[in-house]
This record gives C-alpha cells, sequence and structure tokens, in this order.
C-alpha cells in the first residue's frame, strides 16, 4: 500500500507531494496533491463501484519494430456502456493518468468526487469511464516484470496504440465522448488527437505542452535517469536490490519540478520544518520503486512532439496549464503559439492561488471543473 502511494505521489502527478506536512502516515504525503492508488489485491475505491478488465494482445509490435509475445493490459471501468442506434459507442470517456500511474490515480478524492457522482461532470449513471494501466505502469505488462532493460522501449506512440487496441478490441468502444489527459496522459491526448482524428468528440489535455520535451523538463528527466544508472547497484538493469542512492537522487529531482511553492512555503515556513520534511520524504521513497520502471516512465517521452501535426487535430480541444506549474512554466509563452495551430481548440492559464498545487493542480477538479461543465456543454451533440 505505500508503495502504491508513494509511487504515483512522486512520479504520476509530480506533484507537491510534500505540500502537506508529514504525519507519521505514510499515506498523508500523498493526500494533498496527487492521485493515491490502492494496491492490486485490495479495493482501490468503496465509493466507486469499480469492474477489473484486461486484455492480451498477441505478438504487440512496438513503433521501433520491437515485439512482446503478449502485451497484458489492464483497466479499469464504471459506469454503463449505451450505443447509439447504429451501435456506436456514445458515452464512453477516456481518462488518462500520467508518469507513474495507473488506472487508480484519476479515482483520488479531489478529482473523483468533484466529477463522478450524481449531476456531476462524468456523472457514472449517465457516462461509461475508462481508466486504463499504461504499458510500463500498473498491472500491466512492465520491465519490473521480468525482462528488465531488455523490455521494449515504448514511447507515447505505443501507449496510444495499445489504449486504441485495449477500446476497440477488449471494450468493444469504436467511439469516445472525451479523452482528458493528466501531465503525460495530457501529452497521450494530443498523440490520440493527431493519430486517430474522428475517434472522440473532444479532447481535454491538462498539464503538459504539445512540444519537444526539452530544455529544463528533458534535463530532468535525463538526469534521474542518469542517476540510477550510475549507481554501481544498478547493475545495468540486473540488480539484486534497488538502487537506493540512485533513486535517490532521482527523487530529490522529482520533488523539487513537481512542487508548488506556494503550498511549500505554507506547510514548511522555517528552515527545519523543510529540511524535515524533505528528508522525511525521501527517507520513506528509498527503495519502495522499482529502477527499472522509473527509467522507462522518464524515457518514454523522448521522442514526443505533436507540435508539427497539431493541425491535425479537429475535435474541439479544452487544454488546461496552472501557471505555478514548474514542469510546464507559463513564461515559456509556448501554449500560447501552439493553441492558434489547432482549429478547435481553447487555453486556460490557471493563475496561481491557495487552490493551486503546482503541476499537480491538474488532478484539483475544484480548479477548473466549472471551464469543464461549459466545454462540455459546447461540445454536446444536439
Amino acid at each position: 500500500m505505500i508503495r502504491c502511494l508513494l509511487i504515483v505521489c512522486v512520479i504520476s502527478s509530480m506533484a507537491a507531494c510534500v505540500a502537506t506536512k508529514p504525519t507519521t502516515a505514510p499515506a498523508a504525503l500523498a493526500s494533498a496533491s496527487a492521485p493515491a492508488p490502492a494496491p492490486a489485491s485490495a479495493p482501490a475505491s468503496t465509493e466507486w463501484p469499480l469492474h477489473d478488465g484486461t486484455m492480451d494482445i498477441a505478438n504487440f509490435r512496438f513503433h521501433d519494430g520491437e515485439t512482446l509475445p503478449v502485451l497484458h493490459l489492464h483497466y479499469l471501468t464504471i459506469g454503463t456502456l449505451h450505443r447509439d442506434n447504429q451501435g456506436h459507442a456514445d458515452n464512453a470517456i477516456l481518462l488518462l493518468h500520467g508518469t507513474g500511474g495507473d488506472a487508480h490515480s484519476l479515482l483520488a478524492p479531489q478529482f473523483s468526487r468533484e466529477l463522478f457522482g450524481p449531476g456531476q461532470p462524468f456523472d457514472i449513471t449517465k457516462y461509461f469511464l475508462i481508466l486504463p494501466d499504461d504499458i510500463g505502469h500498473g498491472q500491466s505488462s512492465k520491465p519490473s516484470d521480468g525482462l528488465h532493460m531488455h523490455f521494449p522501449a515504448y514511447n507515447y506512440d505505443d501507449m496510444v496504440a495499445g489504449q486504441h487496441a485495449m477500446l476497440l478490441d477488449g471494450l468493444h468502444v469504436d467511439h469516445l465522448r472525451l479523452i482528458l489527459g493528466t501531465s503525460m496522459g495530457c501529452m497521450q491526448t494530443f498523440v490520440w488527437g493527431e493519430t486517430f482524428a474522428e475517434f472522440s468528440d473532444a479532447l481535454a489535455p491538462f498539464a503538459c505542452l504539445p512540444v519537444e520535451i526539452a530544455g529544463r523538463n528533458r534535463m530532468m528527466r535525463y538526469l534521474a535517469i542518469d542517476a540510477l544508472k550510475r549507481d554501481p547497484a544498478w547493475n545495468g538493469g540486473e540488480y539484486t536490490a534497488e538502487p537506493a542512492q540512485g533513486l535517490r537522487t532521482a527523487c530529490e529531482m522529482i520533488v523539487i519540478m513537481g512542487s508548488s511553492p506556494k503550498q511549500m512555503q505554507k506547510n514548511y515556513p522555517t528552515r527545519v520544518d523543510a529540511e524535515r520534511g524533505a528528508n522525511t520524504y525521501l527517507d520513506r521513497l528509498a527503495g519502495l520503486m522499482d529502477a527499472n520502471d522509473l527509467i522507462y516512465f522518464f524515457d518514454a517521452s523522448r521522442d514526443y512532439n505533436p507540435a508539427p501535426r497539431l493541425s491535425f487535430i479537429t475535435a474541439p480541444v479544452l487544454w488546461i496549464n496552472s501557471a505555478d506549474d514548474f514542469i510546464n512554466p507559463p513564461e515559456l509563452g509556448i501554449a500560447e503559439q501552439m493553441v492558434t495551430q489547432m482549429p478547435h481548440a481553447k487555453f486556460i492559464l490557471v493563475p496561481i492561488s491557495d487552490a493551486t498545487r503546482g503541476h499537480g493542480t491538474h488532478t484539483q477538479a475544484a480548479v477548473w471543473k466549472a471551464d469543464l461543465v461549459e466545454f462540455l456543454h459546447q461540445t454536446e451533440k444536439k
């Protein structure tokens, strides 16, 4: 349980896990701004009627020609699928998690309680919600299953291809009302819009930029990978114990990149508080992640770059970032340039407030729910 909470806390949202002052309970590190999944052996939530699903794809071919004899994909669904008079799915919503997350990530209360209940934007009595474990994540096929660094070097195109196959062949969903993706899922939403332009009525990418991962963003990912590979205990991926120092170094960068300065200053107002909070966070995290999986998490974005094909995205787009997102800093001015490349896109920059959580604002649904409600109303088929 602790492992699941902490992994998603630091990687999936890359949010300020230390935004709430630590208590003696490890779960408190995840409670403020990051989704916290439950372990596979226990119910992820007593709040929502979850249905587990799996799909095995034989000889799945990755973008570079590598194959897996069997690609195992896991997903959760909530609600009941509806079809129109022609037999096409018309109420399915795909919810895509962030780096290091899984199908449980967006069940976090600050997300699901604002969106899934009666009368809410994703009312589960009306919509069929689909939450996948991406390739390399959760209960889907991943390096730590046994192949280690011999696992195919998947990228975001492969993840989207796996999601598409899961929908069509596993769930028999041939159309989506909406794709909403957070962080890595945000980037995948742009890939979806370019690759399968007619598949979804609308797109909602939250907390990313539709350009090549470069500058400080790529440096952070590269340095985290480098720290792991330079730890002698890593041993080319064939370690007998997790490379603890490499993991700690990687996580030191992650916590800063995903942090919310306003929240951290409020919750750690003194030097002693800040140092104790950092040490508590890192000590609890050390040894709880798989280094090979982490390397793949960060390197999957290496060739992501939807910028040249943004004009292919013809579906309406609601794109939201937050002004305190250290990973996607607004001062770059990239969003304002790129939004004009899509014919039906709207970009919203959420100003910093007591309600924002840096990069993790993508999961704080109360912050942007009104914009989502308006967008759903505007894109509803009459």
